[in-house]
């Protein structure tokens, strides 16, 4: 089991490496993680919602993502509850308080997905959620040493060094823990490290001595292109976009940063083209004039829309959708570049808000949640990605609404003209019109000849140049950066050490 010091210590990331180590060595691996917070969720093939780093897990793995990997699922819906979503299935929206009580009832549920992994792999590799120190949720824990102790398993607990202070982190967590919690730790390993190891020398030395607990290895401060969990994605920093904004590389494309983001893993694919920036904007300032424009998912499609008239977005999207830079809405973005989203069952709280009026579509948010793996096609690609028109696709729909033409389909005040819509994707999933488009599908854009297309006709408009670097299928393109994570890994840990601790395990 991989623990942390704190949430984004690296724990995603290092199962992931270790799941593909262990896969690399001959094993039968699989990830699991008992309860995940997050927005970027998957769908499996039977239609079933798990959490994303799961799913990179078990592609590290070289396995089919199964909803037994992440058996509770906990969305935020605000900031004091989620929907809670168990063995793929919503059973409804909670505070925290209420789930706190209620959640040693899934403990069975645990069990019954984790021995439903034990039968098809040699090797579990589990992750922990946030801090075992967290001392006011140590009762009834079902994620961190309450859950290592239920299945008994060794555990690595990851600290960040580059947050600083990470001699705290490890001794103060490991003081923190009762004394059969301290003896299941059988390593610790110091994350995110840059420069000269053998400074850490004497650092180690005494952590070692203060915390009777071997150091198992120091991983660098790694730059991979495997998707983040959650919104503390360092993807997620505008600063990280600046140079795109600044003019630096060739292709712009902005995504704004919704308050309620989700599956922003939509957008990875573009990284894998070194003149072409991703670059998140959360205040309408930093729109600029972006060579294209993603509106994403949401968890709240109304609360967004709502922040995105506050802050000034609606204006600066219209102003560029004039100017003819495309916009690309995803499912919660898609909903909300229609006339029209109105929530009648209460879905998020009832009521009707207008939309952007990019689009001549309304959206009425239903209970019923829609989870589905999706294949179809780009059907009457318009504007400037008409190249798209008849390649295939590959993704998934969730979604708790449905969008239809509005009963003005002909006209949209907002729109940068009045041709009528043509559907943009098969199977009612959404619509175009001149540079914009809409889509229910997330994951449209990972074949690689569609990233290629959209970038070419980017670089085209604006009259540059890209190098392709390949432009992959992003299937192929992270199962390099799966090697290379464990590459680094197999470099930086004790893996001898580490294969110590699942023999002694399985004595």
């Amino acid at each position: 089991m991989i623990q942390g010091t704190m949430s984004n210590a690296g724990k995603s990331l290092l199962a992931a490496g270790l799941c593909r180590i262990f896969r690399q060595d001959g094993y039968r691996t699989a990830p699991f993680k008992s309860q995940n917070m997050a927005l970027n969720s998957f769908v499996t093939r039977e239609g079933l919602e798990m959490g994303r780093a799961q799913v990179v897990q078990a592609e590290a793995a070289g396995i089919e993502p199964l909803v037994c990997m992440n058996p509770v699922l906990l969305k935020p819906t605000d900031d004091e509850g989620s929907q809670v979503i168990v063995n793929g299935r919503p059973i409804g929206n909670m505070k925290a308080r209420d789930y706190f009580k209620y959640k040693t009832q899934l403990i069975p549920v645990i069990k019954d997905a984790f021995h439903r992994l034990e039968e098809m792999a040699d090797i579990i590799v589990i992750e922990g959620a946030g801090s075992p120190a967290e001392i006011n949720l140590r009762e009834n824990d079902i994620v961190n040493m309450g859950l290592a102790e239920m299945l008994d398993a060794p555990v690595l607990l990851v600290g960040d060094i580059d947050r600083g202070g990470v001699f705290a982190q490890l001794l103060g967590t490991i003081m923190l823990l009762e004394g059969s919690e301290r003896e299941r730790i059988k390593g610790l390993v110091i994350n995110k490290f840059r420069g000269d190891k053998s400074l850490l020398d004497s650092g180690i030395e005494m952590l070692e001595d203060r915390g009777g607990i071997p150091v198992a290895g120091v991983v660098p401060y790694m730059d991979i292109k495997v998707e983040d969990e959650d919104s503390l994605s360092e993807r997620l920093a505008y600063s990280a976009g600046r140079a795109a904004y600044s003019g630096e590389t060739a292709v712009d494309i902005a995504v704004i940063r919704l308050p309620k983001i989700s599956n922003f893993s939509d957008m990875d694919v573009f990284e894998q083209f070194p003149d072409v920036s991703v670059r998140y904007a959360g205040r309408a300032a930093e729109l600029g004039e972006p060579d294209m424009i993603i509106i994403p998912g949401s968890k709240s499609t109304i609360a967004d829309l709502r922040w995105l008239r506050e802050s000034g977005f609606e204006t600066s999207i219209t102003e560029c959708c004039r100017c003819g830079i495309p916009v690309f809405g995803i499912c919660g973005g898609y909903q909300m570049m229609g006339e029209e989203v109105s929530d009648p069952d209460g879905v998020e709280g009832g009521g009707c808000i207008k939309g952007l009026g990019l689009l001549p579509v309304s959206t009425v948010l239903a209970g019923d949640k829609k989870t589905k793996q999706f294949r179809g096609s780009f059907e009457d690609a318009d504007g400037l990605f008409s190249g798209l028109r008849g390649m295939d696709i590959e993704g998934y729909e969730i979604h708790m609404g449905r969008t239809g033409l509005s009963v003005r389909a002909d006209l949209s005040a907002g729109s940068a003209s009045d041709t009528p819509p043509k559907h943009f994707s098969s199977d009612d999933t959404g619509f175009c019109r001149d540079n914009i488009y809409g889509t229910y599908v997330h994951g449209i854009f990972d074949r690689g000849e569609i990233a290629r297309e959209i970038v070419s006709a980017l670089a085209e408009r604006k009259g540059v140049r890209i190098r392709d670097a390949g432009a992959m299928d992003h299937r192929e393109f992270k199962e390099r950066e799966y090697d290379r994570l464990a590459d680094i890994l197999r470099a930086s840990l004790d893996m001898e050490r580490i294969y110590d601790m699942l023999r002694e395990a399985a004595i």
